[in-house]
């Protein structure tokens, strides 16, 4: 069975994956010490917003370079969670695998979309 085209970002799945993400982050990161309010607590939760918010920006984009870029920039801030993911479980901050299997599937939806788009003829 076919699904229909995605009409609005909110209809593509990596974005809802994503966007899951980003509450999980900010649930897990109210643990965090107060000391990391300024520090890897803010980064964390401006990392994972990026990445939602940079599907939801390339989706209207007309040309498969500008999609692709934006889908780019939010694989970079999928990258960049990781590392966070890797820091917060090293630094004790609680345990974080359901975080990092969100993530994983996220960046692997962007990485099957990229190249869905890249090789398309739009």
């Amino acid at each position: 069975m076919e699904r229909e085209p995605a009409k609005t970002f909110e209809d593509l799945v990596m974005w809802q994956k994503s966007h899951q993400f980003v509450l999980q982050v900010y649930k897990y990161t109210r643990s965090f010490p107060s000391e990391e309010m300024y520090g890897l607590t803010s980064q964390f939760r401006r990392a994972s917003v990026s990445i939602a918010a940079n599907i939801a920006e390339g989706f209207k984009k007309k040309g498969v370079k500008d999609k692709a870029r934006f889908l780019n920039i939010a694989y970079g801030s999928a990258e960049e969670c990781k590392y966070y993911l890797i820091l917060s479980k090293d630094l004790n901050y609680g345990n974080n695998e359901n975080l990092l299997e969100i993530l994983t599937e996220v960046t692997k939806m962007i990485q099957s979309y990229s190249s869905t788009i890249l090789n398309s003829k739009f």
